[in-house]
């Protein structure tokens, strides 16, 4: 791998803790302050708004600028957020703002790799980035539950500036203080990321409009982007699968912390700690595709994406502990195995229909909306007085459903389109045509 592919790793990974720490630190806030249960649940659909609001935006505005210099003015809008939150706003609305710096950040993260790497490998470079990514939401959620927990707060509230009012008085607001750091770190790595040296499309916007009338200008193009994305044969198989994954991973860490609130009686600290556990498997599943796997073998894993939706369901029946984290280290191995040749297989089709940052933005737009979709539905059922494993159990229907019926579409597309799958196949295997 080249130099500057290490940089762009290390900066997703300090702006990935902060995300996740910050996520932990928002529950806690919102349960000390006594929040009803679906504003917590509504933390993750919160997040993705700004993903499909600005998605005709975000793509255009990450292939205008060098990537470095839009993942760093992205993690100044996190940073905005963090502030926000601290010093009083609503934390569903801190958490939005927080979101959209994530939406900004990441057409450029993965489009990146598109522009620095060839496509021999992307599989390779997709295996570290989501596996440093999962490593960092490890840590990240680890850290959130630790420095809301009693033991490291109480060292963090004792500590006070001479002579300064901070305002900082509660767990959650030490947190946020701390992950604040966290995210200048993130910004520094930024600022080394080298220009690969692709040419700029420059935003096409007139100075004399509103932002509004800008962003309308831009929607077009967009929905242009997105048929084509979901007109190409590979590319609406890989496009649907990992919408669909996504949405249901996105979900997943907050249902496990309810969960292991209901069936084995955690708080935040503790359960946050199981949270990690589903996102190790993943960890391990990435891994072993990057090394397993080949762009052309990318469609063989949608079937466990199923497993994965049955898995969901499965977690009703798990009590024990000891019992939990295998259960769970599997779920999360599914989601990594099936993610990363998908990811790769739709970054590859999606930069040769349209550039990266567009097609990252197209995908985001797709995987967001279903994570807001997914997420207002489970917090829909608990708003309604459903139990979480009554809400568990609908949601993993729905995942199994859906990606059987993305599994029984690609197969009788294969079937009715075989010669152009294997054209499309044999490019996605050579250099040349990258």
């Amino acid at each position: 791998m080249k130099r500057g592919f290490y940089t762009i790793m290390s900066a997703q990974f300090f702006s990935s803790v902060a995300d996740n720490a910050l996520f932990v630190a928002a529950i806690e806030l919102l349960r000390t302050t006594g929040a009803p249960e679906w504003q917590r649940a509504a933390l993750v659909p919160i997040f993705a708004v700004f993903y499909v609001v600005l998605a005709p935006l975000v793509g255009a505005f990450s292939d205008a600028l060098p990537k470095g210099q839009v993942m760093f003015i992205s993690n100044a809008i996190k940073v905005v957020g963090c502030v926000m939150m601290l010093f009083g706003s609503h934390p569903l609305l801190s958490y939005a703002i927080v979101g959209l710096g994530a939406a900004a950040y990441s057409p450029a993260k993965y489009g990146i790799l598109t522009e620095l790497l060839p496509a021999s490998q992307l599989v390779k470079a997709n295996g570290w980035i989501e596996g440093l990514t999962i490593a960092s939401i490890i840590l990240g959620i680890l850290l959130g539950g630790q420095l809301v927990g009693h033991m490291v707060s109480s060292h963090l509230l004792a500590f006070d500036l001479p002579m300064v009012d901070t305002g900082v008085d509660t767990p959650p607001a030490a947190a946020i203080s701390v992950l604040i750091f966290v995210y200048l770190i993130a910004a520094w790595f930024n600022t080394r990321i080298p220009h690969t040296g692709v040419e700029m499309r420059p935003l096409r916007s007139n100075p004399r409009h509103s932002f509004v009338r800008n962003l309308f200008a831009l929607l077009p193009d967009f929905w242009h982007c997105n048929s084509r994305l979901w007109r190409d044969k590979l590319g609406q198989i890989s496009l649907g699968t990992t919408t669909l994954f996504w949405g249901a991973g996105g979900n997943l860490k907050y249902i496990v912390l309810a969960w292991a609130s209901l069936a084995l009686g955690y708080n935040t600290a503790q359960a946050t700690a199981l949270t990690g556990v589903v996102v190790i498997g993943t960890a391990v599943g990435a891994v072993v595709a990057s090394m397993r796997m080949k762009l052309d073998m990318a469609t063989r894993v949608i079937p466990l994406g199923i497993g994965m939706g049955l898995l969901i369901i499965s977690l009703n029946f798990i009590t024990n502990l000891w019992v939990a984290i295998p259960f769970l280290i599997l779920l999360g191995g599914l989601g990594g195995f099936l993610v990363v040749p998908m990811n790769a297989l739709l970054q590859h089709r999606g930069h040769n229909l349209m550039g990266a940052g567009r097609s990252i933005a197209v995908q985001n737009f797709n995987e967001q909306a279903c994570i807001l979709l997914l997420g207002a539905f489970y917090s829909a059922c608990t708003g309604m007085g459903l139990s979480a494993y009554t809400a568990i159990t609908a949601f993993g229907l729905v995942v199994a459903g859906f990606m059987w019926l993305i599994k029984r579409w690609h197969e009788s597309n294969c079937v009715k389109y075989p010669e152009e799958i294997a054209h499309l196949l044999a490019i996605a295997r050579s250099d040349k045509h990258h």
